[in-house]
C-alpha cells in the first residue's frame, strides 16, 4: 500500500502562533497561522490543503471514467471549495463545493453530466470527507 505524509509544526499559543506545514515529498512548504485558518491573512491552512487535494483527485477520477466510457478529455480543470464554519461542535468544513470545466470531443452534455457525478463518488477524496455535510459539483463541458 501507498502511504503519503505531511508534517506541521506549530509554536505558540492558538491566536499569537504560527506555524508551517509541509509536504513529505517536499515540493511544498508553507506557513500557517489562526488569521490564515479563521480570518483572511497570508499563509495557507489546511482547509485549502483539503481544497487543493480534493481538486486534484477528482480531476484524476473524472479523467479515469471519461477514458474508460472511451471519451479520453483534452483537459479538466476543478476549483474545489472548503467552507469552514461554525457548529456546536466547533470549526467544521460545512460545505464542499466543486466546479469542473472540461474539453472532452464528442460527449453529450448529460452524459458528461452522469460521468462526473460517478466519479465525486468514485473520488478517493470524496469518500475520505464523508463527514462533511454537503459536496456539491457544478460540471460544464468548454
Amino acid at each position: 500500500m501507498t502511504v503519503r505524509d505531511a508534517s506541521a509544526e506549530w509554536r505558540g499559543t492558538l491566536k499569537e502562533g504560527s506555524g508551517r506545514l509541509r509536504l513529505g515529498s517536499g515540493v511544498f512548504e508553507g506557513a500557517y497561522s489562526f488569521p490564515s485558518r479563521f480570518e483572511n491573512g497570508p499563509g495557507t491552512n489546511p482547509e485549502e490543503l483539503i481544497a487543493a487535494a480534493h481538486a486534484g483527485c477528482f480531476s484524476m477520477a473524472l479523467s479515469a471514467i471519461l477514458g474508460s466510457e472511451g471519451h479520453a478529455p483534452d483537459s479538466i480543470r476543478t476549483i474545489a471549495k472548503a467552507h469552514l464554519g461554525a457548529t456546536a461542535a466547533g470549526p467544521t468544513i460545512t460545505r464542499i463545493e466543486l466546479e469542473t470545466e472540461a474539453s472532452v470531443a464528442g460527449i453529450a452534455a448529460e452524459d458528461f453530466e452522469r460521468l462526473a457525478q460517478k466519479a465525486k463518488a468514485a473520488c478517493l477524496v470524496s469518500r475520505a470527507l464523508a463527514g462533511v455535510a454537503s459536496i456539491t459539483l457544478k460540471a460544464a463541458l468548454t
